[in-house]
């Protein structure tokens, strides 16, 4: 968390006498030593867009890069979405950059045929391949950190938006002054200042026309909704809405730690998807809160539970899309449903799935672009000789070995770990495949055969998981599945000569 922001904040964010000019230099170089963002010798890009946000903080930084003692180089990414205005936008700031001897790094991509392509919302793809970008110049070496001109009026904007759109506290934090090797020294300042801080130096910027689209939100809470707030209820509306995102930033930093903490001590990952019981997402299933102590162990789970789903999709998520607190209610109601085998598909190609006392998240088949179930067919035949044999499965991440002992000398050895079979009574062909419906086998112990579906449903075996199980068919036979007594029909015994030892080893 920034140092002092807050008194920071109101400095800069206080009235001013009317017709006074903020010293926006001097509150800069304040904002920047006191949270610690532009050291002296560090390489400072600056993302100009050709805006006057941008142009504004590029000139200001110009003003105090030898005071601060930093280089400073210029950054742009061209959408392509305006066609010759992006075009004529890409050109602005590369003379702009000239004219001032900085470099200028540019970049260009077809986001419209990215956010198709992607199946992916424009402005999310859009922002996506811009910050991609500004990481790989730091990447590079090329430069060690990223100066984005966000306002506070692009502050207050966000946080409505959000609110508007239903969002928990999380979004109430609106955009973050530092992530990752950006970071956001305006978001303390007004746009109008900035305006007028170039006006004043007779600089002149690009005006982006889809700004002023009233068909976008966007721009209707812009040009619509904040004056009409700041003219019939609260002429500082915009100062408290970035108070209000500086207030969830702190909750919700704290909150999600905890849930991370949390997260980490109870998920578990098994072949390729997250575990987590769903009693830690029931707080208040069977307890009747009787005093305040309890209430507020309540309460404290309750705000965990919905960050702790967040997180899980995280880590599973192989694709772009933002979770709504519509989704993240909708895998808490999951959660409280008895019924297992029920799923929620959820944006960025993730499915939920309730399986008996946990909560599976992976990555969703529907993400693939495929219908169905993803790939999990495999066979691999199997030839036994006087050195061991492995078998690398993908699908299951791990590494199955197939070796044949002397059982009249080592039968009686306790260090042999794994499955055995009576290897003369193993025949061909000798097949390592995944499960197939229909599938079943007399285990040792049981009188009869049975559907290894049932036996594998039993073990905690997934639908998902039991897709791509490993059996070995000897001749059309299934003698051995994993996770399950062998065969009886291909057990070792006292007739036993030789014995086939299956076991797992490292996967790499």
């Amino acid at each position: 968390m920034p140092r002092n922001t807050r008194s920071t904040r109101s400095a800069i964010l206080s009235q001013r006498p009317r017709g006074s000019r903020p010293d926006l230099p001097g509150q800069l170089s304040h904002h920047l030593r006191n949270n610690g963002w532009a050291k002296p010798g560090q390489r400072i890009g600056v993302a100009v867009s050709g805006g006057a946000d941008s142009v504004a903080l590029f000139l200001l930084l110009l003003e105090l890069r030898e005071k601060l003692g930093i280089v400073l180089s210029v950054a742009h990414f061209n959408h392509q979405l305006r066609g010759r205005s992006s075009e004529n936008d890409e050109k602005f700031v590369a003379r702009l950059a000239a004219s001032h001897g900085v470099p200028c790094f540019l970049a260009h991509q077809d986001i419209a045929s990215k956010s198709r392509r992607e199946r992916s919302n424009l402005e999310d793809a859009a922002r996506r391949a811009r910050y991609d970008f500004f990481e790989r110049l730091v990447s590079q070496g090329k430069l060690d950190r990223i100066a984005v001109a966000h306002s506070a009026d692009d502050q207050a904007e966000t946080v409505l938006a959000h609110l508007l759109r239903g969002s928990g506290l999380a979004g109430l934090a609106g955009i973050h002054p530092e992530f990752g090797s950006v970071f956001r020294p305006l978001l303390n300042f007004r746009r109008a200042d900035l305006r007028a801080y170039l006006r004043a130096r007779r600089q002149p910027w690009r005006e982006d026309l889809t700004n002023r689209d009233t068909k976008r939100t966007r721009a209707r809470i812009r040009l619509k909704l904040v004056p009409f707030l700041e003219k019939h209820f609260q002429p500082l509306v915009v100062e408290h809405l970035c108070q209000l995102a500086e207030f969830a930033r702190i909750d919700e930093a704290w909150l999600t730690s905890c849930a991370t903490e949390r997260v980490n001590s109870l998920a578990a990952e098994i072949e390729g998807e997250v575990r987590i019981p769903v009693a830690h997402f029931r707080p208040t299933l069977d307890l009747q809160p009787k005093d305040r102590e309890i209430r507020n162990n309540l309460t404290f789970a309750r705000a965990l539970a919905g960050r702790m789903v967040r997180l899980l999709v995280a880590r599973v998520k192989p694709g772009s899309g933002q979770l709504s607190a519509v989704h993240v209610d909708a895998v808490l109601r999951l959660a409280q449903q008895p019924d297992s085998g029920n799923l929620v598909q959820l944006p960025g190609a993730v499915e939920v799935r309730r399986l008996r006392d946990c909560l599976c998240f992976r990555p969703s088949s529907a993400g693939s672009g495929r219908s169905g179930p993803l790939p999990s067919s495999f066979s691999h035949n199997i030839q036994l000789g006087p050195s061991p044999v492995d078998v690398l499965l993908r699908e299951q991440s791990c590494c199955l070995r197939f070796r044949v002992i002397d059982w009249s000398a080592q039968g009686r050895d306790t260090s042999i770990t794994g499955a055995l079979l009576d290897r003369d009574r193993v025949g061909l062909p000798l097949v390592v495949r995944n499960w197939r419906p229909g599938d079943s086998m007399r285990p040792i112990g049981h009188q009869k055969p049975h559907k290894l579906s049932r036996m594998l449903n039993e073990l905690g075996v997934s639908r998902w998981q039991k897709a791509s199980w490993p059996v070995l068919d000897s001749a059309g036979k299934i003698a051995w599945t994993r996770g399950l007594p062998v065969c009886a029909e291909f057990a070792v015994g006292s007739s036993t000569r030789r014995a086939l030892v299956i076991s797992e080893v490292p996967y790499s």
